[in-house]
């Protein structure tokens, strides 16, 4: 095992201890307010809809409730669709984009589907801007049984509680340039693993279910965002984050079987996107777009499938 040091805390080539973790949630900082970011916009949403509280982060129960928004007066004949955002705190446009699409796009399908949103799945990872949670779990990979992280179960718990099948779910992403420098070496040191640098692709891209791929889908959403973005071209072998293109702009990842997000609800159309915010080619306020257009094409896709086009 290497023992380069690659990142500042713990014994390179040696699993974190309690210890360790510790120091590395003592060295976070909050900055910037779920209070005013999230939880204010969602108080001001019109009446078509529900903001209800599903659970809170004992990190801080006040400070950090868990908030999902409902169709206000769910129809028995229409379909479920689920869009979560905020999974990693840190990708700014997951959150705003699912703001985005409440408080501008989410009335026009309120006659057709039965919305459930959560904007920010990860509320302190939204204000220290980290991937991970404050034990240092990633939530994106903690949806599964007895979940370790706080996050994934409660959601876990929101969606099973519901008791009804969705339809589509698109969980709302970002891959930045910190990936590289920050959360993959954080990574690699927390496991006590070598860190073995990357590539960060240039553009939006989305991730299926290579158990249910669904590439009509998937396309259906590049098409959309291409009018508002660029979409990421593969690295030379062909490849986005080490893994085989299967259409322009789309890879696939076995959502369940790494306990993603995206699999949570065994919907019958599922996408994670993704968005590069720190491209000289885009803006914060493209990115929230994309992610918006995202979703309202997602959307229009499995309606359309279903019989409800309208």
């Amino acid at each position: 095992m290497s023992s380069e040091r690659f990142y500042p805390i713990g014994t390179p080539g040696e699993p974190w201890t309690d210890a360790d973790k510790l120091a590395w949630r003592a060295g976070r900082r909050v900055q910037r307010s779920y209070g005013d970011d999230v939880r204010a916009r969602l108080d001001a949403l019109g009446a078509g809809f529900r903001v209800e509280r599903y659970g809170a982060l004992s990190v801080d129960p006040e400070r950090y409730p868990l908030l999902a928004v409902r169709s206000a007066e769910p129809r028995a004949t229409a379909p479920w669709a689920l869009v979560t955002g905020g999974v990693h705190g840190y990708e700014t446009s997951g959150v705003h984009g699912a703001l985005a699409f409440l408080e501008v796009a989410a009335a026009a399908f309120a006659e057709r589907v039965n919305l459930l949103v959560v904007p920010c799945v990860s509320p302190w990872g939204y204000e220290v801007i980290n991937r991970w949670n404050p034990s240092a779990i990633d939530p994106n990979r903690s949806f599964v049984a007895e979940s370790p992280a706080e996050e994934a179960a409660a959601l876990i718990e929101l969606v099973r509680g519901l008791g009804v099948d969705f339809l589509v779910h698109i969980d709302l992403h970002e891959t930045t340039d910190s990936d590289e420098g920050e959360f993959r070496p954080a990574l690699a040191a927390r496991d006590g693993t070598p860190f073995v640098p990357g590539h960060i692709p240039d553009g939006f891209y989305t991730v299926g279910d290579s158990e249910n791929p669904q590439p009509e889908f998937q396309a259906a959403i590049i098409a959309a965002v291409e009018g508002v973005t660029h979409i990421a071209e593969p690295d030379a072998r062909g490849e986005i984050i080490g893994s085989p293109v299967t259409q322009r702009g789309v890879i696939n990842y076995p959502f369940e079987a790494l306990g993603l997000c995206a699999g949570v609800t065994g919907a019958r159309f599922t996408t994670t996107t993704e968005v590069y915010p720190d491209s000289p080619r885009t803006t914060p306020a493209i990115c929230n777009d994309a992610q918006r257009a995202a979703v309202c094409a997602a959307l229009r896709f499995g309606l359309a499938r279903a019989g409800q086009a309208g």
